[in-house]
């Protein structure tokens, strides 16, 4: 069981050339170590490793491709920084074994085991901690019109039927992730955020990914690269709300955010 007695931060360290962000990608390897140093520095507690975007009406990628371009990555930064705990983003059974073996030590999947057959039975092997995340549809379609009744009880029941299926399967270190911006409007994002302490109730750790996202430039009516101060604010709203994992791309200012949560809570 995957135990957090104070909220944590994940660092994203993209080596893709597509994802939403172009700050966040990273080419080379000296790149990629270079932005690993900082983010530890700057306190992540876990970098997420990810080499195929999953933006919306982005294009899938093979599983051989995405090895190329995230094992790589993960040995350089297992083999620089080895007391790290590293992720990896993906959701092929394939690279999530080569990932491990490589160094990482979470799999990270937005797909919820939807999109390759053999990734959870793959995870229940590895023994490793799993990322459920509720998606509404593919990353290429998730955005054509995603309705819901009452979203946030939706995804609650998706997950819980999903946790009961992966701890019949031998996955237990579970992490959730209601799985802001995939197939959801802002509307759905802004209700999701408001009753995030709904989700507490499944008994594991909330990870929230709203760095940057849509759902903060569109409304503000800004540049992701101008997102920074929106994405502070909607973490700190996330903390209060019960977040135990922020997965950002700004991890210094995440940091400061889950520093000042923390001295509140006392």
């Amino acid at each position: 069981m995957l135990l957090l007695d104070k909220p944590i931060v994940m660092g994203i360290i993209n080596t893709t050339p597509d994802s939403f962000y172009s700050a966040s990608r990273s080419g080379s390897i000296d790149e990629i170590l270079f932005r690993a140093e900082k983010m530890i520095n700057d306190g992540a507690a876990i970098l997420d490793i990810g080499g195929q975007s999953t933006r919306p009406k982005s294009n899938q990628i093979p599983a051989e491709e995405e090895m190329v371009r995230v094992l790589p990555a993960i040995k350089a930064i297992h083999q620089q920084f080895p007391d790290q705990v590293i992720s990896v983003d993906t959701f092929y059974s394939k690279v999530a074994k080569e990932a491990i073996q490589v160094g990482a030590s979470i799999v990270n999947d937005v797909s919820a085991g939807t999109m390759d057959n053999e990734l959870l039975p793959m995870v229940a092997e590895l023994k490793v901690p799993y990322v459920l995340m509720h998606m509404h549809g593919k990353p290429q379609t998730m955005q054509q019109k995603p309705g819901y009744k009452n979203v946030t009880l939706e995804v609650f029941d998706f997950l819980n039927f999903k946790i009961a299926e992966l701890v019949h399967m031998g996955i237990h270190d579970i992490i959730v992730d209601v799985g802001f911006g995939f197939g959801k409007t802002a509307t759905h994002n802004f209700q999701l955020l408001r009753e995030l302490t709904y989700f507490k109730q499944l008994g594991k750790p909330v990870m929230v990914g709203l760095s940057r996202k849509a759902t903060i430039y569109k409304t503000l009516n800004i540049a992701p690269e101008e997102a920074l101060n929106g994405t502070t604010v909607l973490h700190t709203i996330a903390l209060l709300n019960g977040a135990g994992i922020l997965r950002v791309h700004d991890v210094k200012e995440a940091v400061q955010a889950v520093k000042l949560f923390s001295e509140y809570k006392k």
